[in-house]
């Protein structure tokens, strides 16, 4: 299985750029980049931040999907 998302799209819609969703994080804007595209699973803490960030659910950002 692996881990989706929908950083990247509600990051998008509510017009915040990687670089300002990193600083507001106290995170590197590769470190966005690197979990927008699934090369890299956050933590716990973080995807927790992300959420709370976007004001979504863990839910609607995160998702399990088969492996193909």
């Amino acid at each position: 299985m692996s881990v989706n998302n929908r950083i990247k799209y509600f990051r998008e819609i509510k017009g915040i750029t990687q670089n300002q969703m990193a600083l507001n994080l106290k995170v590197s804007r590769q470190t966005i980049v690197a979990i927008e595209k699934r090369k890299y699973n956050p933590s716990l803490e973080l995807a927790l931040k992300l959420t709370h960030y976007l004001s979504i659910s863990m839910d609607e950002l995160f998702w399990l999907e088969e492996d193909k």
